[in-house]
């Protein structure tokens, strides 16, 4: 092969070699794919009301999504982190396809559940468009922050960034999915739309505060088992790349 193959091969075989291998990061991941599965597809078109404040119901388990993004930016770094969000992503396009699928597929004679599936799983291309775009957009956005904030911090007050980037990313994710998904539509008012869209902003936001204690004691948990704590000073932080 010659020299320069030679090189190549020793540089790769060196890469191979030094990558680390964590302990809990596929499980976090898993964790991560599971939480936006489940919030994506139960409860997400049905919408709640305590106390005269309506919000969307998939807001009690969401933000546990943005929870995970948070520990696996915070603990492995940014590009760890950006290699679960795009598997989420593409979890999400194969659980819109399947819901599609299975819907479409025509039900045997007899089988009296079709409406009721169709209403729950029946989703509107623009309803999933807007929440493959706001989870993308609001994910990244969250992880970004994050890893900025640690640097300006110099690793200090987690509580700070993990709120911070809370505020952001959620913003991002709030603003992109009620709008496009909900607005001028037959399944909420515009009105509903925005009170929704505000008042869910707010619950996610209060939901991670409050959820800082729990945070706090998993990474803190995490970095002593890994042995790790990654600050993301020569980060790549193209979204559109899987080199970690």
């Amino acid at each position: 092969m010659g020299l320069q193959g030679d090189y190549r091969l020793e540089n790769i075989a060196a890469r191979v070699h030094t990558r680390r291998v964590y302990k809990y990061y596929d499980l976090v991941m898993a964790a991560f794919v599971t939480v936006l599965l489940c919030s994506g597809i139960i409860g997400v078109q049905k919408v709640s009301a305590i106390g005269g404040v309506q919000f969307g119901t998939a807001i009690l388990f969401f933000p546990l999504s943005y929870l995970f993004g948070d520990i696996l930016t915070e603990v492995y770094g940014y590009a760890r982190s950006r290699r679960v969000i795009w598997a989420g992503f593409g979890a999400l396009i194969f659980a819109a396809f399947m819901s599609w699928a299975v819907v479409k597929m025509p039900a045997a004679p007899g089988w009296k559940g079709q409406d009721a599936y169709e209403m729950i799983f029946g989703s509107t291309p623009r309803i999933v468009f807007a929440s493959l775009t706001a989870f993308w957009a609001g994910e990244f956005a969250n992880s970004f922050v994050l890893a900025k904030m640690k640097l300006r911090t110099k690793g200090r007050w987690l509580w700070m960034r993990t709120i911070g980037s809370t505020i952001v990313g959620e913003g991002v994710d709030s603003l992109i999915f009620y709008p496009l998904a909900f607005l001028n539509s037959s399944i909420m008012t515009n009105e509903q739309v925005f009170a929704v869209m505000l008042s869910n902003y707010a619950m996610k936001v209060g939901w991670e505060a409050l959820a800082t204690p729990f945070t706090y004691q998993i990474v803190n948990f995490l970095k002593r088992a890994e042995h790790e704590d990654y600050f993301d000073r020569d980060t790549n932080f193209n979204p559109f790349t899987l080199e970690t």
